[in-house]
């Protein structure tokens, strides 16, 4: 079988056509730029021409394309957006209006505007443009499955903390299914709370009834991680996925996720990564170390401390370099000889829980990587 496997960061997407019939290794791969990078560029070009912008389409990924657009705006330039694009900034359409610079319009309105100005239709997942890539290479995409992982913060309630509410929303998936794939769905099983999933979900044409998943970024790094023997051979171990923007770290053993936590990047050096780490090592980190830091936060399930004999810590990621000099001694993660498709394979292990009919075949293809790892992550 076929999975064509998208791993949608904020510097690249990652991209992975796993085929059963291959050695992992020897399947077709691409890293190239995020949609949110290709739209910041095309957006810099009009703010360079001094062109209006009319974006349509759907929630997708911000950073580099909503600075772009903020910019656009202090500039002087229109910037004309239809809801759901305009949600790209921020659920709420008043914080876009305002904070921004954007002016909302129906998607009549748009239309009309379209001759004047650039128009740009957002989204995370293109899979025209993946499938004509891979064409111009004589490959024609035959799939039996689509996965597909994106980062959500999910639709916070007015006043409630977006921070908050993701973690919540973490918390909630362990305690139901405590496997890293519990952040993996079919998509008609999506969460209504998690708006840039279903988004991702929304705009995936062309699939012609082709299953799609969509799942995390992070539990997707995480969960490939731990194909590379080196991890997955561990008796317990701690993988943290260091992203461009998020950092979050699992700690992993006999009865499954023991605890975890998530921070921003950005507020985050080596020092305190390691002192996060230690923490949940010894079952002392607290959610309010992490929350009151500007970070998400930090659950610990399993109160008994991981010997220290066996404290194993793995990670990976953009920004895994942090790492380097670490007290921890981390081992650097490389599923099949590859970091960057880390989030891939994870999405492609996640797609033998989601879809149990094809496990059997896709753990044969991922040829035993998981071979001594004590856990069950199913």
């Amino acid at each position: 079988m076929r999975i064509l496997a998208v791993d949608v960061g904020t510097g690249t997407q990652d991209i992975l056509l796993f085929d059963t019939d291959l050695h992992p290794e020897n399947c077709f791969k691409l890293v190239m730029p995020s949609p949110t990078m290709m739209v910041a560029r095309r957006v810099k070009a009009a703010t360079r021409a001094g062109r209006p912008l009319v974006l349509t389409g759907v929630i997708m990924g911000g950073g580099p394309s909503t600075w772009a657009t903020r910019d656009h705006a202090r500039a002087g330039h229109a910037v004309y957006a239809t809801p759901g694009a305009a949600r790209s900034f921020d659920d709420d359409l008043d914080v876009v209006r305002e904070k921004f610079g954007v002016t909302v319009v129906g998607e009549d309105e748009a239309v009309r505007l379209d001759g004047e100005a650039l128009h740009l239709e957002l989204r995370d997942f293109d899979y025209g443009l993946i499938a004509g890539t891979f064409a111009r290479y004589g490959v024609e995409l035959e799939l039996d499955a689509v996965a597909v992982a994106v980062f959500d913060h999910g639709n916070a309630p007015p006043g409630e903390s977006d921070r908050q509410f993701r973690f919540d929303y973490l918390d909630e998936r362990i305690r139901a299914h405590n496997r890293l794939s519990a952040f993996a769905f079919d998509a008609a099983e999506v969460p209504g709370i998690m708006t840039r999933m279903q988004a991702v979900v929304d705009s995936a044409d062309g699939l012609e009834g082709t299953p799609l998943m969509v799942m995390d970024t992070a539990p997707a790094a995480v969960l490939g991680a731990t194909l590379d023997p080196t991890v997955g051979g561990s008796e317990q171990v701690t993988v943290s996925n260091v992203g461009n923007f998020h950092t979050l770290a699992f700690r992993l053993g006999a009865g499954g996720i023991e605890g975890v936590f998530e921070h921003h990047t950005g507020e985050i050096d080596r020092a305190r990564l390691d002192e996060l780490l230690g923490a949940l090592a010894d079952s002392t980190l607290r959610h309010e170390d992490v929350f009151d830091d500007q970070g998400h936060g930090a659950l610990v399930y399993d109160p008994q401390p991981t010997p220290p004999e066996r404290r194993v810590v793995a990670v990976t990621g953009p920004r895994r370099g942090m790492m380097h000099g670490s007290a921890h001694g981390p081992y650097f993660a490389v599923p099949y000889g590859d970091m960057m498709l880390t989030g891939c394979f994870g999405l492609v292990r996640a797609c033998a829980d989601v879809y149990p009919q094809h496990q059997e075949v896709i753990l044969k293809a991922l040829g035993g990587a998981e071979r001594g790892a004590p856990w069950e992550l199913l």
